[in-house]
Order: C-alpha cells, then sequence, then structure tokens
C-alpha cells in the first residue's frame, strides 16, 4: 500500500513555535518544575464587565444559538466604526468598509487568500509576527523577508526596498506598534508606507492589535493620505479588551477590497456566536477610562520586567509600546538559545527567544506582561 503524504503545503511550514514550547512547560510543570512562563502574550485580565454581562444574559435566550451571519451584526459592525471614528478619527462606513473576523490569524489568513496567487511575491517584516510567514507558505507565496534593525528604530529601510524586484511583490505586511521589538508607530512612518504602496501598486497590510497598550495616542494607518486606496487594517478585541478567547477581531478596508475578503469568509465559517457578538458591541462602547485603567496595570507590569531584563543583562528601549518588552542580549551569551533554555531548565522561568521571530531577533529576548507584579517579581527573585 503506497504510503500517503501530506500537501506541500503543510511540509514547507513548521509547527507554531508556542504550540510545541508551552506543551513542554505543561510537561515541567506536571513533574512539579513551577515554571513561571513570561513568553506568550495572552492577557490574563478580565474583558469589560458589562460585555461579559451582555453574553450571559443573551446567552440565556432561545433565539441567538443558530448561524449567525458570516459578515456579523450590523449593531457589531456600526460598534466597530464608532470605535474607529472615536479612537483613531478614521470614519468607515460599516455597511461597506468592516467586516468581524475570528481574530487576526483568521485575518492573515483570509487576506493572504484573497490577494496572493502561487507564486506572488509578499513582503515579510525581520522580525515579525511569524504566522506571516507561515500563512504566506500556506497560500505558495513567494516571500520576500524586509530588514528591520535597531539602528533603524526597526522601521523599514525604504532605499533597500526599492531594490528588490517590486513588480513581483503584490503584499506588504506592517505591523505598528511593531511585535516583537515594541516600535511605535508615527503618521510619518504610516504615511511612508502607504505612499510606498501606492508607488508600487503593493496592497499594504496593517496588523494594528498593540495600539491601546502602554500608548497615548494611537494610530491607524487608514488616517494617512491615500490609506483607502491601497491598505487593508486589522484590529483585535484580544489586546484593547483582554477578549483574546473570545475571538473577536476587525478587518477595515475599502469596498473592493472587502468584497474579496467576504468571499474568502464567506466560503469558511458561518458566523460568530451572537452573544459573543452583542457582547464585544458593549466592550466597544468602553470609553477612555477603560484603557487608562488598563494601561495603569501595564505600567506597573513593565517597570518589574525593566528589572528582569537589567537582571539578565540585557538593554533595552524604554520608548517600546505594547504588551511585551524587547531586550538585547549582553554580548558574553555565546548562545541565545542556550541561555533561554538555560533559563528555563534551572531558573525555571520562560521567556521567548527573538530568533523565532526572524534572524534579525536572534540576539534578542522577549519578556509578556501578561502576568502580575507579584508573578513578575517572583521571576525576578529566582532570575537573579
Amino acid at each position: 500500500m503506497k504510503t500517503i503524504q501530506p500537501s506541500n503545503r503543510v511540509n514547507n511550514v513548521k509547527p507554531y513555535y508556542f504550540a510545541g514550547k508551552l506543551r513542554e512547560v505543561a510537561q515541567l510543570n506536571a513533574r512539579g518544575y513551577d515554571i513561571i512562563s513570561l513568553g506568550i502574550g495572552g492577557p490574563d485580565r478580565m474583558p469589560p464587565e458589562a460585555a461579559i454581562n451582555a453574553l450571559c444574559e443573551a446567552a440565556r435566550r432561545s433565539d441567538v444559538h443558530s448561524y449567525q451571519p458570516f459578515a456579523g451584526l450590523p449593531e457589531l459592525r456600526r460598534a466597530m466604526a464608532d470605535w474607529y471614528d472615536r479612537v483613531y478619527g478614521v470614519k468607515l462606513d460599516p455597511e461597506t468598509e468592516l467586516l468581524p473576523l475570528m481574530g487576526s490569524k483568521e485575518g492573515i489568513m483570509h487576506i493572504s487568500m484573497a490577494f496572493l496567487n502561487p507564486g506572488d511575491g509578499v513582503l515579510v517584516p525581520n522580525p515579525g509576527y511569524p504566522t506571516y510567514t507561515s500563512v504566506s507558505k500556506l497560500v505558495e507565496a513567494e516571500i520576500f523577508p524586509y530588514d528591520l534593525t535597531a539602528e533603524n528604530s526597526w522601521q523599514p529601510d525604504f532605499e533597500a526596498l526599492e531594490k528588490l524586484p517590486l513588480d513581483r511583490i503584490k503584499l506588504m505586511w506592517v505591523n505598528y506598534p511593531h511585535m516583537p521589538t515594541g516600535a511605535p508607530a508615527s503618521k510619518e512612518l504610516l504615511q511612508k508606507i502607504v505612499d510606498f504602496g501606492r508607488k508600487h501598486n503593493i496592497v499594504i497590510a496593517h496588523d494594528n492589535p498593540y495600539s491601546h497598550i502602554l500608548n497615548d495616542e494611537p494610530l491607524s494607518i487608514l488616517a494617512a493620505d491615500g490609506a483607502r486606496e491601497i491598505c487593508i487594517e486589522m484590529n483585535s478585541l484580544s489586546k484593547s479588551h483582554n477578549m483574546a478567547g473570545w475571538r473577536m477581531a476587525m478587518v477595515a478596508t475599502n469596498p473592493t477590497f472587502l468584497q474579496w475578503i467576504v468571499k474568502v469568509k464567506s466560503n469558511v465559517d458561518s458566523g460568530q456566536f451572537k452573544p459573543v457578538m452583542l457582547a464585544a458591541v458593549e466592550a466597544l462602547r468602553q470609553g477612555p477610562e477603560w484603557s487608562r485603567e488598563l494601561n495603569r496595570h501595564y505600567a506597573e507590569r513593565r517597570r518589574v520586567a525593566e528589572e528582569i531584563m537589567s537582571a539578565l543583562g540585557c538593554t533595552f528601549d524604554p520608548a517600546q509600546r505594547g504588551m511585551f518588552l524587547w531586550g538585547k542580549l549582553p554580548d558574553s551569551v555565546a548562545d541565545p538559545e542556550a541561555f533561554v533554555d538555560d533559563i528555563l531548565y534551572n531558573r525555571r522561568v520562560f521567556i521567548t527567544p527573538g530568533f523565532i521571530f526572524g534572524s534579525n531577533g536572534r540576539r534578542y529576548i522577549r519578556i509578556s506582561l501578561c502576568a502580575t507584579v507579584e508573578t513578575l517579581r517572583r521571576a525576578l527573585d529566582r532570575l537573579r
């Protein structure tokens, strides 16, 4: 009998790093290691109380358990549009320019399937979110990594980009505030990216889930001049409203682009659970005091995370934004992977090695702020 083989696209991707590493951490904990995990960015605080109440009340109704529209509830799209107007000063048509998503990972796949044919070029940041690379491989696109470096403030080198075969490139992934480095967005940077996309007819996909975390000036690339012609932006309630497990995100773009994404999504799912959508409406109605309180906790945690970085001999940029702290390893560390494993096995603290985000992250580590101040201090004591 012939041996059955998986598709080429499955062979071309590696398992998600955290899937394997968190399984290893769980096994160590089962053996009594008591690992403190500062790896993944999974918000640990509660969502808005109004959202929880809306979910519970709606779930008890008899009319909410059927299939829902794949385009989401009209009131959810209106709430998303109101939120974009209030937070970013960007006006969107809830009928033609917004689509709810079951998380940003889903959005990365849908956008890639809607725009990329096998062999099409896609610009992926190095370092950057690994899913940009894995999804590009799954749709059999050709990946063109573009370098982000500390020397250039983790921003694209547009002179270097101009030397690439841009006539073969159809899509560019960008992400500011940047993950994993925390490099902040600026209006000038976002405008440069938009201008680059328009000049070369390259679709700009901006992944924007961290704009509210430790950041007083949230920015949307859709506010830049000419952005509607060429840009797609994703946003997520996972980070802004502590709703990671609820799988509630959104994509915003021009009506033509959105219809292409809708074609993909409508063939993949049958809509989200109605009580979750009604809860998201309540979450999006939260005022600025919600973000202020959330960031008060993250600021306390960030201070301890900075102490941890210093205890490890790492240097970092205090201007970072988002829910992580990115630090450069000291020159004395010869093998970053061995360094991180030594901390895991001998100090019982799990931190994320920077190499999983690309070769330009090899000399770095990342600490998640999704742990209490008390937990972070326990980690600090172990590392000292």
